[in-house]
């Protein structure tokens, strides 16, 4: 374990059952593969997680905030220092009333998004069907600006309620937001190691009729099933599309390597942009794989991959 006896207490008498120690990321990532974390917190309210970030600031510990560990790829080393996941509290939805440009939803960043979906379309409120299907959690999903080719977090979302590195509450506009693909940054611009913690979005939906919503649910999540893979671990897709070229899928495929395993981790044969968990992979088996393609996708049509899953860790 990477942290002292004082730390380690500390977070014990802040957390209790709370906080685990040396605990392995497999247990919490899509992916199912992942060293061990030297700790696990999940804070149960907004007062815990600012004592645990500016506790964390006070004694140099550096930490990395997750939901669902769903677009999230953690090397077999694990991860020196903290874990925070906000999927044990931050999951409370609430109406804010009408806008001037709709009605408004409130959702903490550790809702399920398929949750927040099914609220909204339960109320009768337009705007969230194009995430049915998309895994994760609320924070994670505006952190990455989730979408498909019928919309996206930004379109949606108001305002973000956040906490700074420091421990300080702030309301961010969209105007203080710039989103682009697969992308969030804020204004003024902030470092990679001091992003603001999402803790709960404002969305902008419109009145729409309930049954019409929930059969072009049905209907998205029976085109989702039939287009991509579901049945094994995965973290989506693993490659964001390339700009002016194909899709990444499209190119994988087009390279051959549809099927290709390295030790347990292989290219899904359902879409080609999916590395799955086929048989107990480590997280070294899937960037061998990634590796592998990017290098045969750049070699045969100098395109260079990047990817969409975050990988972290020593």
């Amino acid at each position: 374990m990477g942290i002292d006896s004082d730390t380690a207490q500390w977070l014990l008498d802040l957390l209790g059952q709370d906080v685990r120690l040396n605990e392995p990321m497999s247990r919490h990532t899509s992916f199912r593969v992942g060293g061990p974390a030297d700790v696990l917190a999940r804070p149960r309210d907004l007062t815990t997680l600012v004592r645990l970030i500016r506790g964390a600031g006070e004694r140099h510990l550096p930490f990395l905030v997750i939901g669902g560990g769903t677009n999230l790829l953690v090397r077999d080393s694990g991860i020196r220092g903290l874990v925070i996941v906000l999927t044990g509290a931050f999951r409370d939805i609430a109406d804010t009333g009408d806008a001037s440009e709709g009605i408004g939803l409130t959702a903490g960043a550790g809702c399920r998004l398929q949750e927040f979906c099914r609220y909204a379309m339960d109320k009768g409120l337009a705007g969230m069907n194009f995430a049915l299907g998309i895994p994760g959690t609320v924070g994670g999903a505006i952190r990455v600006n989730a979408g498909t080719r019928l919309g996206w977090m930004s379109e949606v979302l108001r305002e973000l309620y956040v906490l700074q590195p420091d421990g300080t509450e702030q309301i961010l506009r969209r105007a203080d937001m710039d989103f682009s693909y697969r992308t969030l940054s804020w204004k003024p611009m902030t470092s990679e190691k001091a992003q603001p913690i999402i803790v709960r979005g404002v969305f902008c939906l419109t009145p729409a009729d309930p049954a019409s919503l929930k059969r072009e649910a049905t209907k998205l999540l029976a085109d989702r099933r039939a287009s991509q893979p579901t049945r094994l671990p995965s973290a989506g897709c693993f490659f964001r599309n390339p700009p002016g070229e194909a899709p990444a899928g499209q190119l994988i495929e087009a390279a051959g390597l549809k099927g290709k395993q390295i030790g347990g981790a292989a290219i899904s044969t359902h879409h080609a942009n999916y590395i799955i968990n086929r048989e107990k992979a480590s997280a070294a088996d899937i960037l061998s794989l990634m590796e592998l393609i990017q290098e045969t996708v750049n070699d045969k049509y100098d395109i260079d991959l990047k990817p969409e899953v975050h990988i972290v860790g020593s």
